[in-house]
């Protein structure tokens, strides 16, 4: 059986081959009898998904490529498509049959990869552009694509006695996937075939119905249009219009069907069963012309359409009449110039766009317009790789087309990872998203994902992002989305937490500036909070630094030194750096208590042959004086003391570790402190440290502070 059939399909290449040489080289005829000889070799008992002998669909797939002009490296490889795998390996293919149709096997053999996770999910619904979309993007060759139509025209006829159920699962893909994808390209000869095969396994009743009110064969339907065709031209040949091209192709049965449950239309009412279309040169021919058609046929009441005077909202520009025509049957008439054609064949106003709703979006339309155009220039380009170059270099470059594992097609941006993927199928399957498969194999999650991958997301039940995620170094996330969503997720978790680190990071920070009463609603407003909450939860969460805090502190609170006495003389130059009720030189002595350092507002308080002692404002021992030795508080002020230093103590909390102390002592040294004592306690791994420093003012104390806070394991810096 299998010999006989070998011998059948062997003198059907034989005749079909004899044919081709009319249209192929000595050399291209000796490749393709090459590819049948090793189709035959490599595949005498395989069988095609229709059932057919996989030999017999090979051969009927090349005859429709070569039918349609494609060259000889395409009917090639889709002869040799269809074997298995392993015995289309690039070191056997190349050597026999060259690099390009080892390229457009391997094509093919992608796109039947997705064919079968296709058949695991219904292809219905919105998911159908972004099918199409991937089909392309998953295509280095147009010509691939083109494989792909004519292979699935052919299984549909072997369909027809096929399995029921496979017969419709394959419509069904026709239907909403492979015919529009024909329409798009503008391989009018595949499309009308597959949705005509389509609808006549999808809906053999309605199908049946409307050929039956046909009531003639293709042909016979053929034959009228090339009536119509030369009775026309002649009238525009009489009229001196010679320059006219008239074309014509009836309906074919899936598109009569379309229009009347698009426009809620009767048979009867469907005029363009039969259609041509008149190209002529400029506008005023157009109206002439229609013109003529009017004289040659009665117009049809309420049939006229003029695109041209009003254009359709997406620039198409026509003239549309439908008159009765020879033998008294309906027929449709198209009038524009080759202009309006170009446009709406290939522009903004592309026949796909309003056939298939303007689904896909402006970027997609234009590089659909612009295939088209490189096919319609085919014949054009000496050499085939040019047109698969032009292709690869410009369509969805910039855009990868991944499965979920239920058939779910996700668009990604180019480098996109798995992680990316999971934000963009939910963004709660973002956040707990620890793991990823491809393809059924376990991946690191910075793996770039490539179009047609099926991808499946290994979660745990709770949890978040990791803030790894947003390191760019670390490539976990390309797209934006991605990255907002993380974001997102961190600002919005441990809120309360957040707004206690702040608070108490707030007051530590007004503690180590030795502020007194500050207004804290106030501190919001100048840093821009609207509640007082947001601007403990920014410091809680990093959002405002430590140092814009210090600056707002010290802008805001730092307190003014304290006016002079009216009278008073104005600050002299003091050995001791301070003037007591505006007088210099009187023996001063800083009291060790709270080491007071300027511009920190000071009091003086005359002692018994000690002169007077300068204390803080806010000193402790000041407030407890009684009120009966008050009366030795003397006015005191900061005057010029040149390059004079004021000792102050320093307190330092830290997780103990080797190497602390060396830390906090580079920090005194690159401040320029001079530190004067050193006291230091460690217990249970926690390290109580004292330093007593020479300082110039308060400014150097704050700057120097801030930056022991930052050291590893510090966790408090403070004046005591």
């Amino acid at each position: 059986m299998v010999t006989h059939a070998l011998s059948h399909a062997a003198r059907d290449a034989e005749g079909w081959l004899s044919q081709a040489a009319e249209r192929y080289g000595a050399d291209q005829i000796a490749r393709l009898r090459h590819a049948i000889g090793y189709l035959l070799e490599h595949g005498p008992e395989l069988a095609a998904d229709s059932g057919v002998p996989l030999s017999e669909h090979a051969l009927a797939t090349a005859v429709q490529l070569a039918g349609m002009g494609l060259d000889a490296d395409t009917v090639t490889a889709a002869l040799l498509a269809g074997l298995p795998e392993h015995q289309l390996k690039p070191d056997q293919l190349t050597p026999a049959f060259g690099t390009a149709v080892n390229r457009l096997v391997h094509g093919c053999l992608s796109l039947a990869r997705m064919d079968r996770l296709l058949s695991d999910s219904p292809v219905e619904g919105g998911q159908s552009e972004a099918l199409r979309q991937m089909l392309l993007a998953m295509t280095d060759d147009i010509r691939v694509v083109l494989i792909k139509l004519a292979d699935r025209a052919c299984a549909l006829r072997e369909l027809a006695k096929g399995d029921e159920t496979q017969r419709r699962q394959a419509a069904l893909e026709t239907r909403e996937l492979y015919a529009p994808l024909a329409n798009r390209l503008g391989v009018w000869q595949l499309k009308w075939e597959l949705e005509d095969l389509a609808c006549r396994y999808l809906e053999p009743d309605t199908y049946k119905q409307i050929a039956k009110h046909l009531d003639e064969k293709r042909i016979e339907r053929e034959g009228y249009i090339e009536h119509v065709i030369q009775t026309l031209g002649g009238e525009l040949a009489g009229a001196g219009i010679n320059n006219a091209s008239i074309t014509g192709r009836p309906k074919h049965i899936a598109s009569i069907l379309n229009k009347m449950r698009k426009k809620h239309l009767s048979f009867d009412e469907v005029y363009d069963v039969r259609a041509v279309r008149v190209l002529v040169q400029d506008v005023k021919d157009c109206y002439h012309v229609l013109g003529l058609v009017h004289h040659l046929w009665q117009p049809i009441p309420g049939q006229f359409d003029d695109y041209v005077s009003r254009p359709k909202g997406n620039g198409y520009r026509s003239l549309h009449t439908a008159v009765i025509g020879p033998e008294d049957k309906a027929l449709e008439v198209q009038i524009r110039t080759a202009e309006m054609h170009q446009e709406a064949e290939l522009g903004m106003a592309a026949h796909w766009r309003y056939k298939e709703g303007g689904s896909g979006g402006e970027r997609l339309q234009e590089k659909i317009a612009w295939l088209r155009q490189v096919l319609a220039w085919k014949n054009e380009l000496a050499d085939s790789a040019e047109l698969a170059e032009q292709f690869k270099n410009e369509l969805f470059h910039d855009e990868v087309f991944a499965l979920t594992p239920q058939g779910r097609v996700v668009a990604l941006a180019a480098g996109a990872t798995p992680v990316d993927f999971a934000y963009a199928v939910h963004t709660e399957l973002g956040h707990r998203c620890r793991g990823a498969k491809v393809d059924g194999v376990l991946v690191p999650l910075d793996t770039a994902l490539k179009s047609g991958q099926r991808v499946e997301i290994l979660t745990v039940k709770e949890g978040g992002p990791s803030r790894d995620w947003l390191n760019p170094a670390v490539g976990f996330l390309k797209t934006s989305r991605a990255q907002a969503k993380v974001r997102q997720w961190f600002r919005q978790q441990d809120i309360d937490t957040h707004i206690q680190e702040g608070r108490d990071l707030l007051e530590r920070e007004i503690h180590r500036l030795g502020l007194h009463n500050v207004n804290l609603e106030k501190l919001a407003t100048r840093l821009k909070f609207a509640k007082l909450d947001e601007l403990f939860a920014a410091l809680g969460r990093g959002d405002l630094g430590s140092g814009g805090l210090a600056k707002a502190l010290q802008d805001e609170f730092q307190p003014a030194p304290p006016k002079p006495l009216l009278g008073r003389r104005k600050s002299k130059a003091s050995p001791s750096g301070v003037l007591i009720e505006g007088e210099a030189g009187m023996l001063t002595t800083l009291a060790g208590c709270c080491k007071p350092a300027p511009p920190e507002p000071i009091v003086g308080y005359t002692t018994q042959g000690r002169g007077v002692t300068i204390h803080r404002a806010d000193c402790k021992v000041v407030a407890r004086l009684p009120e009966s030795r008050q009366s030795r508080l003397l006015q005191a002020d900061w005057g010029q003391a040149g390059d004079q230093v004021f000792a102050v103590d320093i307190e330092i909390l830290a997780h103990d570790r080797a190497g602390l102390l060396k830390d906090i002592t580079e920090i005194f040294v690159q401040e320029k402190l001079n530190v004067v004592r050193v006291n230091t306690l460690s217990h249970d791994g926690e390290a109580r440290m004292e330093f007593t420093a020479e300082v110039r003012d308060i400014g150097q104390l704050s700057r120097c502070l801030g930056r022991l806070a930052h050291i590893r394991g510090v966790y408090q810096a403070r004046r005591k």
